[in-house]
This record gives C-alpha cells, structure tokens and sequence, in this order.
C-alpha cells in the first residue's frame, strides 16, 4: 500500500512539472492589441465609395457642346459657297420672297430675350441665379461670345452679301440673340418652356432678317447661332457660383493703411 501511494504520487508530480512551464507562458493579463493601420483613413473619410466616372458622351461640356458643334459644322460646311444647299441658293429663295423689303429691326431684337428675362424677373418670377449671378453669368458669357465672334471674322474675312465689308462670318447679330435667348431658357426653364420657346423664336426671327437685309449668308446665320449657344453655355459651367444668396459685405472690409509717405485705405475681400 505504501509503495502504490508512493508511486501515485511520482506521477501527479511529474504530470504538475510539465504543465508548470506551459502555465508559466501565459500572461495574467494579455498584451494590449498592436494599433490598426490608419495610413489611410483619411483618403474616404465619410466611407462612401468614390463616383463611377461617366462616359464621355454623358459628361457636362460634351453635352453642352452638342448642339452648337452641328450649328458651327453646318455653317463651316456652306461657308463660301460650299455644301449640298449653298450660300448662293438660300440666298435666291430669300429674296425671292422678299424681293425689296429691307428693315433695321434686327438691330433691336437681338437684345430682346434679355428685356423678356428683365421683365419677367422683375415681375416676381424666380429665375435659376440671383440677380448678381445672373450678371455674372451674363458679363462672361458676353465677353466669350464677343471675342470669338471677333476673331472668327478677321480669320475668315468673308464678304457679306451686299459687298459692304469682308466681316460676314459668323453673324454677331444672330450669335447676341441665341446667347441672351440660351440665357433666358436657362434661368426660367423651371418656371415655364415657353419663355425659352419664345426667346428661341425671337432669335430665329434676327438670323432671317440679317439674310433679308442681304447683311450675311446662310453659313453666317447658322455659325452664328452656335457660338451664341456655345458661349453661354461654357459661362455657365464655369460659373461657381461663389457669391451665393448671401449678402456680401461681411466679406468686404476697410482697413487703414500708410505707404510710401500717404495714409490711405485698403480694400479686402475674401472670396467664399
């Protein structure tokens, strides 16, 4: 009996020596956990997966480009005699039904959609922008349609139908009634289709008395309405709209300066 307990005993020892170096590796309180990567938690913060980009075709400026590009094709195409229905041909049938009627109303009708977006505004009808972008909108898309008109007309040095001058293409006429006409379509789109529809009929209505008053050709007319669309639609996508609803003398200020001897003051504005 005392050998066997003896020998019970060994056993429980050796089995408590073994297990005592494997209970000796683990920690009574575990190691803290290593710090997650965060080397790019900053690229998406809110965790929203980035926008499929569109095809090309569905992109703003190709959009936008559409229509002005077959204008300007189509009069680059007729331009100085060329295409399936020349200059010469569109300019016998108008005249064939106008023989000697001549007008200066298109003089005045290529600024007539802006005293029909006028009116309307001031009537209380909302427009897209506020007044201030709305002049923004229409000093910039002004100033592109000027510049590429001119230019255009100096390179291409066409004459006119009645030999006047070699500055026919493209009409600057008809090009100031389709931009202010666009502008108008843009801002009170919302509100109606027909203020753009009658803005639109008014510029066709200067196209075709500049070819009754033998002033331009087909090609000048139709090139003429595709950089009036075109300039108004380029200073609307690249307006940013910085100046809001907001009044904009918190962002103004005067301060006191003194330079070069004089005391003066100097204008600050910070843009938003």
């Amino acid at each position: 009996m005392p050998y066997a307990f003896l020998s019970r005993l060994k056993i429980l020892l050796l089995l408590t020596g073994l297990a005592a170096p494997a209970l000796a590796q683990v920690p009574l309180t575990p190691a803290p956990l290593a710090a997650a990567d965060t080397t790019h938690k900053y690229e998406n913060p809110s965790g929203v997966s980035s926008a499929v980009r569109k095809p090309f075709f569905q992109r703003k400026l190709v959009r936008a480009s559409i229509v002005p590009a077959i204008l300007i094709g189509y009069g680059a195409y007729t331009f100085n005699g060329g295409g399936f229905y020349t200059n010469q041909d569109a300019n016998r049938d108008i005249h064939r039904l106008f023989p000697t009627y001549r007008t200066h109303l298109d003089n005045y009708l290529q600024f007539a959609p802006y005293l029909e977006l006028g009116a309307v505004v001031l009537a209380g009808v909302a427009s897209r922008n506020d007044r201030i972008n709305l002049g923004l909108v229409v000093l910039k898309s002004e100033l592109l349609m000027l510049t590429s008109v001119y230019v255009v007309k100096t390179l291409s040095h066409e004459e006119r139908p009645d030999g006047s001058d070699n500055l026919s293409f493209p009409s600057g006429h008809t090009a100031q009634a389709f931009l202010a006409a666009s502008i108008v379509h843009t801002e009170l789109r919302d509100q109606s289709p027909w203020y753009g529809i009658g803005a639109y009929t008014i510029a066709t209505g200067v196209g075709v008395l500049r070819m009754v008053n033998t002033k331009h050709w087909q090609s000048d007319v139709v090139a003429g309405a595709g950089f009036g669309i075109l300039s108004a639609h380029l200073a609307y996508l690249t307006h940013r709209n910085r100046w809001g609803r907001k009044a904009i003398g918190r962002d103004v200020g005067l301060v006191p300066s003194y330079y070069g001897g004089a005391p003066g003051l100097c204008l600050t504005w910070r843009p938003r």
